[in-house]
């Protein structure tokens, strides 16, 4: 992991900072709502412009930003009842301003996935036979552990129906698994220059959904062919766009249905500036659709209905628009206080614990080497 590539993963998250933010800010002055600051990351200045009326401030930790508004400036020259201050503006108005940092990560995740696809060109899959297990789960307890199953098998055959060379083979795979819980299934396994037959049970788990313990994925090869035509390229990144954005909310999903299982596989910011920079070492172009990713993530995560995200805000506007009056702002204030110290709480225990886990040696020997 070279020092430019972590530069390179930092700069992926900052460029995601700076266009979340531009969405708030753009939807405020596109309304002609004041807006007094504009700020990338928090913490103590390191640089800022004072504009005729927003100041623009660079921070010292880059793990987020803000746009302030006169209305939360007690010091502010602008009349309390002035109609472009964004409290006095109606329920709607306020509401697209603070939905449109989620609608501009969303945009720009499917740009930069139109981008790709027109640099490296329209991906097109050579299915062959069967369906790959790239990995286990940690547990060797799991069916999968139990039935001999190793990571990097292909599976060709379940209960005796082979797998062709198709994108149906990994579906039709799920739901003879899905279908068997408890039950016996009797699988076909190429690994490397051998073909072994093993039998599988899969567990029934709390909710009632029947699993082996394994990722699976198609097994194929992905060959890109260039094109000009724009439409191609655009429908490309349309699909894409869509099977990310399905897998992002299936794992989100997952992460509330099965907390304690999900939990150890939430990433902080090292986390996620490591794995961005190992992308960037091997293969910049990828860092495209890994930007994409985390925008993505970013717009889903800022929707939640919880105390501090845009989503929040979202639902009290909510409640205002059904009761016919805000939420008393003391309310609204120590409710958002609440939800701001518990995401810091949440991202500092992130940040150790996924330093800590760079175990293979120092994060500073891995940033230089």
């Amino acid at each position: 992991m070279s020092f430019l590539s972590v530069l390179a993963a930092i700069a992926v998250l900052a460029v995601l900072i700076v266009v979340h933010e531009a969405g708030h800010f753009l939807a405020a002055r596109w309304q002609g709502i004041h807006v007094n600051r504009f700020s990338i990351g928090f913490g103590p200045v390191l640089w800022k412009y004072q504009g005729p009326e927003t100041e623009y401030a660079l921070r010292g930790f880059p793990l987020g930003g803000y746009v302030g508004f006169p209305d939360d400036d007690p010091d502010s020259a602008i009349a309390k009842n002035d109609p472009n201050l964004l409290r006095n503006r109606p329920v709607l108005d306020r509401a697209i301003v603070i939905s449109a940092g989620v609608i501009a990560n969303l945009v720009f995740a499917y740009l930069l996935l139109v981008t790709q696809v027109g640099i490296l060109g329209v991906p097109q899959v050579n299915y062959q036979p069967g369906v790959v297990v790239p990995q286990l789960a940690a547990d060797t307890s799991s069916a999968a552990a139990k039935a001999g199953i190793k990571a990097g098998d292909i599976i060709l055959a379940a209960n005796g129906e082979p797998l062709g060379a198709s994108e149906t083979a990994l579906p039709h795979l799920m739901e003879v698994i899905r279908n068997n819980g408890g039950q016996p299934i009797a699988l076909k396994i190429q690994r490397q220059q051998q073909q072994l037959n093993l039998t599988v049970t899969p567990d029934l788990s709390p909710d009632g959904k029947a699993r082996i313990g394994v990722q699976l994925s198609p097994n194929g090869t992905v060959t890109r062919q260039h094109t000009l035509n724009p439409i191609a390229i655009t429908g490309a990144a349309a699909t894409e766009f869509e099977r990310i954005v399905r897998l992002t909310l299936g794992g989100f999903v997952q992460l509330f249905s099965h907390f304690d299982q999900a939990a150890n596989q939430v990433s902080g910011p090292v986390a996620i500036v490591a794995m961005g920079a190992d992308i960037a070492r091997s293969d910049a172009t990828r860092l495209l659709q890994f930007a994409a990713l985390i925008s993505i993530n970013l717009a889903i995560i800022n929707i939640l209905p919880l105390p501090a995200l845009d989503g929040g805000q979202l639902a009290f506007l909510l409640i205002e628009a059904l009761q016919g009056k805000p939420i008393p702002s003391r309310i609204q204030e120590g409710v958002m206080q609440t939800g701001l110290v518990l995401l810091l709480g949440l991202g500092m225990f992130l940040i150790v614990r996924d330093t800590v886990n760079l175990t293979s040696m120092t994060w500073v020997q891995r940033l230089f080497q």
